[in-house]
Formats: C-alpha cells, sequence, structure tokens
C-alpha cells in the first residue's frame, strides 16, 4: 500500500478506524483487524470514548486480538482523549490526560500508546497543562507522538506557545462531498458563494502541509456530518455516475475511487476508514494506490456539487 509521511517516518494511507467495533464479538473483530493487515494497513485508531463506555471499542479490541508483544511491535495504535461525554464538557487538563491515558494503556493492554490526539478543541485549554503532560507522557515511555483532532491552524498555534513535541497528525472530517477545507479555498473571493466562506480558521489543509502535520481524513465517504454514506445514494446522483464510470475504469469499487479522492491530494493524507465489513476494507484500500489523473479529481470535486469558478 501507498504510504505518506507521518512526523519523522511513514504510514500507510489508509488507516482502520475501530469506532464501531463495540457491537462485535472477537472472531468478527479479528477478521476485521486480519482483512486490513492483509491489504498493508498496520495502523489502527481509537478513541476513549468510543463505545457504550470509556475506553470500551479499547478494551473490545485488545480482548479479541490478545496480541504477543512481538505483534504488537508491528502495529500503529493512535488514539484520542478530551471529550467527556458524561459531564457534556470538553477537557485538555494535565489531570484528565494524564488520567484517560492510563486509562488507554490498560485498555489496549499496551505499554505504550504510539500516537495520542487531543480530541477535539478545549475552549478552556491551557497550553502549559498540555505541554506538561505531553513531557511527562513521553518522558515516561507511554506516549511516542502527539497530534491533534478537528482543529483550526490558529488553535494548533496556541498549543505551540507552549507544547514543544511536534504535532504530527490532524484528523478532520473529508469527504468528496463534504470538503470545506479543500473548496473554500477554490472559492475565496466570491462573495455572496457560500463555499467562500472560511471555516476552518483559514487555510488547515495549507497550514498542515507547510508545517509537515499529516491530515487524517475521517468520515471519508459521509455525504455529510453524519448524514449517509453518499455511494449509491440518488441524493448524489451526478456524482455516483462519475464514480462509477471511474471505478469501471479502474477495475475496482466504487468505495476505492472514494478512497483515491482524498490520497490524490498533494498534502499525502490518510483515510480513517470507519467500516467493520472486512470486504469493504479491502475494496477501499485498493483506492490508495490508484493515481486519478488532474482532470478525473476535479471532475469528482465538480461532480460533488462544489463550486469551480
Amino acid at each position: 500500500m501507498k504510504t505518506v509521511p507521518f512526523g519523522t517516518t511513514t504510514a500507510p494511507a489508509v488507516v482502520a478506524g475501530m469506532m464501531r467495533i463495540d457491537d462485535k464479538d472477537d472472531t468478527a473483530i479479528r477478521e476485521l483487524y486480519t482483512s486490513a493487515r492483509e491489504v498493508g494497513i498496520d495502523f489502527f485508531d481509537h478513541a476513549d470514548i468510543y463505545g457504550g463506555s470509556m475506553h470500551f471499542c479499547e478494551s473490545r479490541f485488545a480482548d479479541a486480538l490478545a496480541l504477543s508483544p512481538a505483534e504488537r511491535d508491528e502495529i500503529v495504535l493512535q488514539t484520542k482523549c478530551g471529550i467527556v461525554p458524561d459531564e457534556g464538557m470538553f477537557d485538555f487538563s494535565y489531570a484528565h490526560i494524564m488520567r484517560q491515558v492510563d486509562g488507554s494503556l490498560a485498555a489496549l493492554r499496551t505499554d505504550r500508546i504510539d500516537v495520542l490526539l487531543l480530541h477535539r478543541p478545549d475552549a478552556l485549554v491551557e497550553p502549559e497543562e498540555v505541554a506538561r503532560a505531553f513531557d511527562e507522557l513521553e518522558s515516561a515511555g507511554k506516549v511516542r507522538a502527539f497530534g491533534v483532532s478537528n482543529h483550526t491552524p490558529r488553535q494548533i498555534d496556541l498549543l505551540r506557545t507552549a507544547v514543544r513535541q511536534p504535532l504530527v497528525a490532524n484528523q478532520l472530517q473529508l469527504s468528496i462531498t463534504h470538503a470545506p477545507i479543500i473548496a473554500q479555498p477554490i472559492a475565496a473571493n466570491m462573495a455572496g458563494e457560500d463555499q467562500s466562506i472560511v471555516r476552518d480558521g483559514g487555510g488547515i489543509v495549507e497550514y498542515c502541509r507547510i508545517n509537515g502535520i499529516t491530515v487524517q481524513a475521517w468520515s471519508p465517504f459521509q455525504g455529510g456530518f453524519f448524514t449517509g454514506v453518499f455511494l449509491g445514494d440518488p441524493a448524489y446522483a451526478e456524482l455516483n455516475a462519475v464514480i462509477d464510470r471511474l471505478a469501471a475504469s479502474y477495475g475496482v469499487e466504487p468505495i476505492a475511487i472514494a478512497t483515491a479522492w482524498i490520497t490524490r491530494h498533494p498534502a499525502g493524507m490518510q483515510v480513517v476508514l470507519g467500516t467493520t465489513t472486512p470486504q469493504r476494507v479491502r475494496d477501499a484500500a485498493a483506492g490508495a494506490d490508484i493515481e486519478l489523473t488532474r482532470a478525473e479529481w476535479y471532475e469528482l470535486f465538480r461532480a460533488a456539487g462544489h463550486l469551480l469558478p
């Protein structure tokens, strides 16, 4: 599988997301894991809030796989913290970060988290507290790399006033149809066009490229914000016609074209899969090795309803 720059190393262009394994039995989780490994995915994305209770999906993953130390060394485990559902708040305090990392380590049955992301921006963040937590986690060997999720350029800059570790990733929602982080700059300076409105603090994709931060695209097949998958949806008839034609041309399933649209971007993005169906993992992953032409990429962009001035 195609790899992309990731911090000081590289990582697969497709990530296996574990958000939806809470209702899967051990056999299904093992099949999902095996299908990912077979197509070159060795990067698994978690969060402390995934599942019916804190650390539930992390525990299900570890319980089902019971990885040996050698196999654990072969994969990358990424998790996130900062959302507190029971209290309806976000929390980037030193105490919360430290507590949640310890919980994730226990749930995942591992001695280190390869990548820790701050999940959603905490309006009450104190960068010095985040820095203190990151320093202690790094020095103790509990976390090897750090990043963020759903953060704007200025929110990242604020963290960097105190945090000394490189922030290696920013996980952002992105699909062909939900693409404001790409579509907005294309329509910049067009008064009266909704697409021209800056919604992310200004140029987050460009900011990440400049600063060596890998964009991780979550919900890569969602039409909008958890509004359903656009593939096969009659509401996106024109887009699906283009996707189906390109899929036939490249000899892949339509989901692979949806993956390829993201991985074609020169930012070197990762696609975070949410599916728990092994065959869909295989079909989606095939898109990472498709190099869409510039004309094909822009045809998909236009067919998705985005304005090209």
